[in-house]
């Protein structure tokens, strides 16, 4: 149990309140932690809040740390120097379990997140949500949940006859700059517009086993698809996620892939089957009316019978349930789904309408599936993120206006070449210059990406953190003795040294923001609060050979354990070596 849990808990127990409000207080002269719960308290009893800060100060007294009360009824806790050397040794012991904790203990989280489209380009949109949805799962995992990652594929619609139609009048091109060539002729050519709807139909006929076939075009479809999907796995394991699903060459990075024709065809049938009950045919479409929700009407069928985006949603809810519940036979604690935020009202109104739905039987795969929608609605959480533009401008791209997330880690990658010409380190470099970027902000707001402040190895970036990490790593292995094995005085630090134990016991505290808030961005700010406060002790304090050298040694090990277990979090490699 953490220092904040342990305070929280006694905090708990002498007041009745369930969770306590427990601070870091930006001063150091307010100790380490700070609660205005005396303040609340006074409130409820009709008190002086001095007067109650007092009694509580009694009660929670404790040889672990040092309580003041500070106006108008702050309780003040400053951890005790033989307690902050204990936490420093106990962090060297947990290496790189160091954080974890069990309060997500038992619970199975599926994570959806990337979905990027079938025959369309990776870009840099797909890449904002596989950052954060994979720094979201992992801390979810070190959570103590089992964690199933969940992807959603677009494998019909305009844009993959827009492609096959492009690949078709020249195969020599990339599936990428098809569909490009593909979605342009669609909006300049009418001939190339009907040519291109005709294919959509005849895809949506093979993929639903009805009507006119064309067997040499969906040779090339399943062509497509498989050349695609290889090269998005390629792309997932250079962001740094792990292929953990499958056997030998075929492993996979995601433990399931959805398809978009799978949510469509029972999406379609649920909303059918609760016209005049929950939807209503409006002009040939059906509709949804969300005003009585204070939201507004949505489409989910069109006129033309083709089912809308939030059918698809309806429709893969009901995939996930099924999947998890009929094939591996336990229930899914929290459906967590990342996309941009331009989905946010349209989920809300998918949410809304499975709430109206209920519970329903629906016939899926020979079987009557009993589905709680109410319940899914409960267990499902939607983190929407901003756009990631960059601050220069427009990047040169083969395939249109998109910009494709390799082509800004290449960029990445070129540009640090200026400061080091080792492959492995400008690959981790870039990759976490343009992860951070990402994750430093809150999950909601657009980034802007700058090229100089990102790939810089000072202040505020990712390459800052990992030069941090292995300037620690530098020094350990430098040393003659061992970290693990020294003795860290009890001695009560000042300044840059109580500084760093400070922060070094807020890691935990970090990573439990970053989950109840569902956004990493607190622990990128905290590891870089801890890079900037070891580096100023760096600067003005000797380590090897210094008469309290073990007692550095230590702190330096603990540094680096600290880094390396956030860096992780976060999906971006800790290099030994810069």
């Amino acid at each position: 149990m953490t220092i904040h849990d342990q305070l929280r808990d006694l905090l708990a127990k002498h007041t009745g309140e369930v969770s306590p409000s427990l601070d870091h207080p930006e001063n150091p002269e307010h100790g380490d932690y700070a609660s205005p719960i005396a303040i609340a308290l006074a409130k409820k009893q009709n008190r002086q809040p001095l007067e109650v800060a007092k009694e509580l100060a009694q009660k929670v007294a404790d040889e672990r740390w040092e309580v003041s009360v500070a106006p108008p009824g702050f309780l003040n806790f400053r951890i005790s120097s033989t307690t902050r050397a204990a936490h420093i040794h106990e962090i060297i012991q947990a290496g790189n379990r160091y954080g974890s904790n069990k309060t997500l203990a038992s619970k199975k989280i599926m994570v959806e997140y990337t979905d990027p489209n079938p025959f369309k380009e990776f870009h840099i949109g797909h890449l904002m949500s596989n950052a954060i949805g994979e720094a979201l799962s992992r801390i979810v995992e070190f959570s103590g949940a089992e964690v199933k990652r969940a992807n959603y594929q677009g494998d019909v619609g305009l844009h993959v006859a827009k492609a096959l139609w492009g690949k078709m009048k020249n195969n020599d091109v990339s599936w990428g700059e098809a569909y490009a060539t593909g979605a342009q002729a669609y909006e300049a050519d009418e001939r190339a517009r009907e040519e291109i709807i005709k294919i959509n139909k005849l895809i949506y006929n093979y993929k639903f086993d009805e009507g006119e076939r064309d067997k040499t075009l969906e040779n090339l479809y399943e062509k497509g698809i498989e050349e695609t999907m290889w090269a998005f796995e390629k792309i997932y394991k250079r962001l740094g996620m792990e292929a953990l699903y499958g056997d030998g060459a075929k492993k996979l990075c995601f433990y399931v892939y959805f398809y978009e024709y799978e949510a469509a065809e029972i999406g379609k049938k649920i909303v059918e089957k609760n016209i005049d009950r929950v939807f209503e045919k409006s002009d040939g479409a059906i509709i949804y009316r969300g005003e009585k929700h204070g939201l507004h009407t949505r489409v989910f069928i069109t006129s033309h019978g083709l089912p809308t985006y939030e059918t698809k949603e309806l429709g893969l809810t009901f995939l996930k349930y099924w999947r998890e519940k009929e094939i591996k036979g336990s229930n899914i604690d929290l459906s967590i789904v990342v996309t941009g935020h331009e989905i946010k009202d349209y989920f809300q109104v998918v949410l809304a309408a499975m709430r109206d739905i209920g519970n329903i039987s629906i016939n899926y795969s020979g079987k009557s599936i009993e589905v709680p929608f109410p319940k899914l609605v409960d267990k499902t959480e939607h983190i929407p993120h901003g756009m990631l533009r960059l601050k220069s401008g427009k990047m040169s791209s083969r395939t249109g206006e998109v910009i494709r997330a390799e082509d800004l880690l290449n960029e990445a990658k070129e540009r640090l070449r200026e400061k080091t010409a080792d492959e492995a380190i400008t690959e981790a470099a870039a990759l976490g210059a343009v992860k951070y970027s990402i994750l430093r902000q809150s999950a909601g707001k657009d980034i802007i990406f700058d090229f100089n402040t990102s790939l810089s190895f000072e202040g505020d970036s990712g390459p800052y953190l990992q030069y941090t990490h292995a300037r620690a790593r530098s020094i350990l292995e430098k040393s003659e003795k061992s970290s693990s094995d020294a003795q860290t005085p009890l001695r009560n630090p000042s300044g840059i040294f109580y500084r760093v134990e400070r922060l070094l016991l807020w890691f935990p505290d970090a990573i439990a923001e970053a989950l109840n808030a569902r956004d990493p961005h607190y622990i990128a700010t905290y590891l870089a609060d801890l890079a900037q406060a070891f580096n100023s002790l760096y600067a003005k304090e000797r380590i090897l050979g210094a008469n309290d050298e073990s007692y550095k040694l230590a702190l330096t090990a603990a540094v680096a354990a600290t880094l390396k277990n956030g860096l992780w979090l976060l999906g971006i490699p800790a290099p030994e070596r810069m």
